[in-house]
């Protein structure tokens, strides 16, 4: 599906959005949860991912197809890695079978684990022969994605002698890290975190107990984007969020203070208002800590006719497709002057948007939603809309409910 997003009215907004629960967080909690059956969750995320993740937790198949989700394929290597007398393929979509899993893998195996490649060296499918692991140490390189690392943490406890992992090198991402640490700290579970070491202890069972999932923060951020762009006046109360957050990407309610917007938390939820207008310096950011807004920001100073200097972004390019050379490519598109590396995006200054471009979006739900704030400026059009599904099941109804007009193409 193809759509055309235009302004219907004028930009002055004033909505409640509720979004739902954190992907993050709950594919970390339903991985948890078939290890703890002693846990409840409440406000799941209904992504196109965590789907994935609790078909693939519920099938007694051999092959385990999770499509595009990412999180699923690296949290369920570990987990089926413990699965005693189970085996399985685990698989995905075209270009999850070109996406990395040998830094994963490799680790698992120095712990004792049986995986095979079925294909491909170093990339799905893989063959999982789930044993029993008794060696408790661990190295994995501390810059590689967060994922790989919570994905060894998450089955740590149920370890007959629990987990060290050594983390060699810089460390990125930690805010991913910390999130599944105080996840696990909530079930009862102990675990130390200092200088390049993580342990966490074993745990057999923990008490009955229920977990509500936060809203997504990274969902939050297309409307703090929508905010910046909008006249000032303008806000959008979101639900169900809280001022002390496990998710990395809530830095949006600093970050955006460049662009005049302001993050009032009140109980359970957030208000954006746009106070003032936006700053006119360069915006100079590093997002290692939180790679996954790096796309919704570039737009927004693109839209804002502001430079920026994004650093820290080096695992965008084994997402859901190379994010940075998309980026450059739809922003050039656009009239962007922009340039990127291999952890860097560069944009400067341009007066100018073309109107009616079509955003390719590479099977990427973020390419989508980071696009669409901007017809708030031109009308534009969006390829392939439906992939917002994989994070965010209602944004093109909650993108009407905000004034912005869809035509199907």
């Amino acid at each position: 599906m193809d759509i055309l997003l235009n302004v219907a009215g004028n930009k002055k907004i004033n909505e409640k959005i509720t979004i739902s629960g954190s992907k993050s967080e709950s594919n970390r909690l339903l991985i948890l949860q078939n290890l703890f059956p002693e846990i409840s969750i409440e406000n799941l995320s209904d992504s196109d991912d965590s789907v994935h993740m609790q078909h693939a937790l519920s099938t007694d198949k051999e092959t385990v197809d999770i499509g595009h989700a990412g999180t699923a394929m690296r949290f369920l290597t570990s987990y089926f890695a413990v699965k005693e007398g189970r085996e399985v393929v685990l698989t995905g979509s075209e270009r999850m079978q070109n996406r990395p899993i040998e830094i994963l893998v490799n680790a698992l195996k120095d712990l004792g684990a049986t995986i095979s490649y079925e294909d491909k060296v170093g990339y799905p499918p893989i063959r999982i022969k789930g044993s029993k692991i008794t060696t408790d140490k661990v190295q994995i390189n501390g810059n590689v994605s967060s994922q790989y690392i919570s994905s060894l943490l998450l089955i740590a406890s149920k370890l007959e002698n629990g987990l060290e992992i050594e983390l060699l090198g810089k460390i990125t991402s930690v805010p991913y890290i910390n999130m599944t640490l105080s996840l696990l700290n909530q079930l009862g579970i102990e675990t130390n975190f200092e200088g390049n070491f993580i342990k966490v202890n074993p745990k057999k069972s923990i008490e009955k107990q229920l977990v509500v999932v936060e809203s997504d923060w990274s969902s939050a951020s297309y409307f703090y984007s929508i905010i910046a762009l909008s006249d000032i006046g303008s806000e959008i109360q979101l639900s169900a969020y809280k001022k002390e957050s496990l998710q990395g990407d809530s830095c949006l309610a600093e970050i955006y203070q460049h662009f005049g917007v302001e993050t009032i938390f009140g109980e359970n939820f957030i208000t954006l208002k746009k106070v003032k207008e936006t700053k006119k310096e360069t915006l100079e950011i590093d997002l290692k800590n939180a790679p996954d807004i790096a796309q919704t920001i570039a737009v927004t100073c693109f839209a804002e006719n502001i430079a920026c200097n994004l650093s820290g972004l080096h695992t965008l390019k084994i997402k859901e497709t190379d994010r940075l050379v998309a980026l450059n490519d739809e922003l050039t598109n656009l009239g962007a002057i922009i340039s990127v590396t291999d952890k860097s995006l560069h944009l400067e200054t341009s007066a100018t948007i073309n109107s009616n471009i079509s955003i390719k979006t590479y099977n990427d739900h973020r390419m989508a939603m980071a696009f669409a704030p901007l017809a708030l400026r031109v009308p534009i059009k969006i390829l392939n809309a439906e992939v917002v599904t994989k994070s965010y099941q209602k944004f093109w109804d909650d993108m009407q409910q905000i004034g912005i007009k869809i035509d199907k193409l």
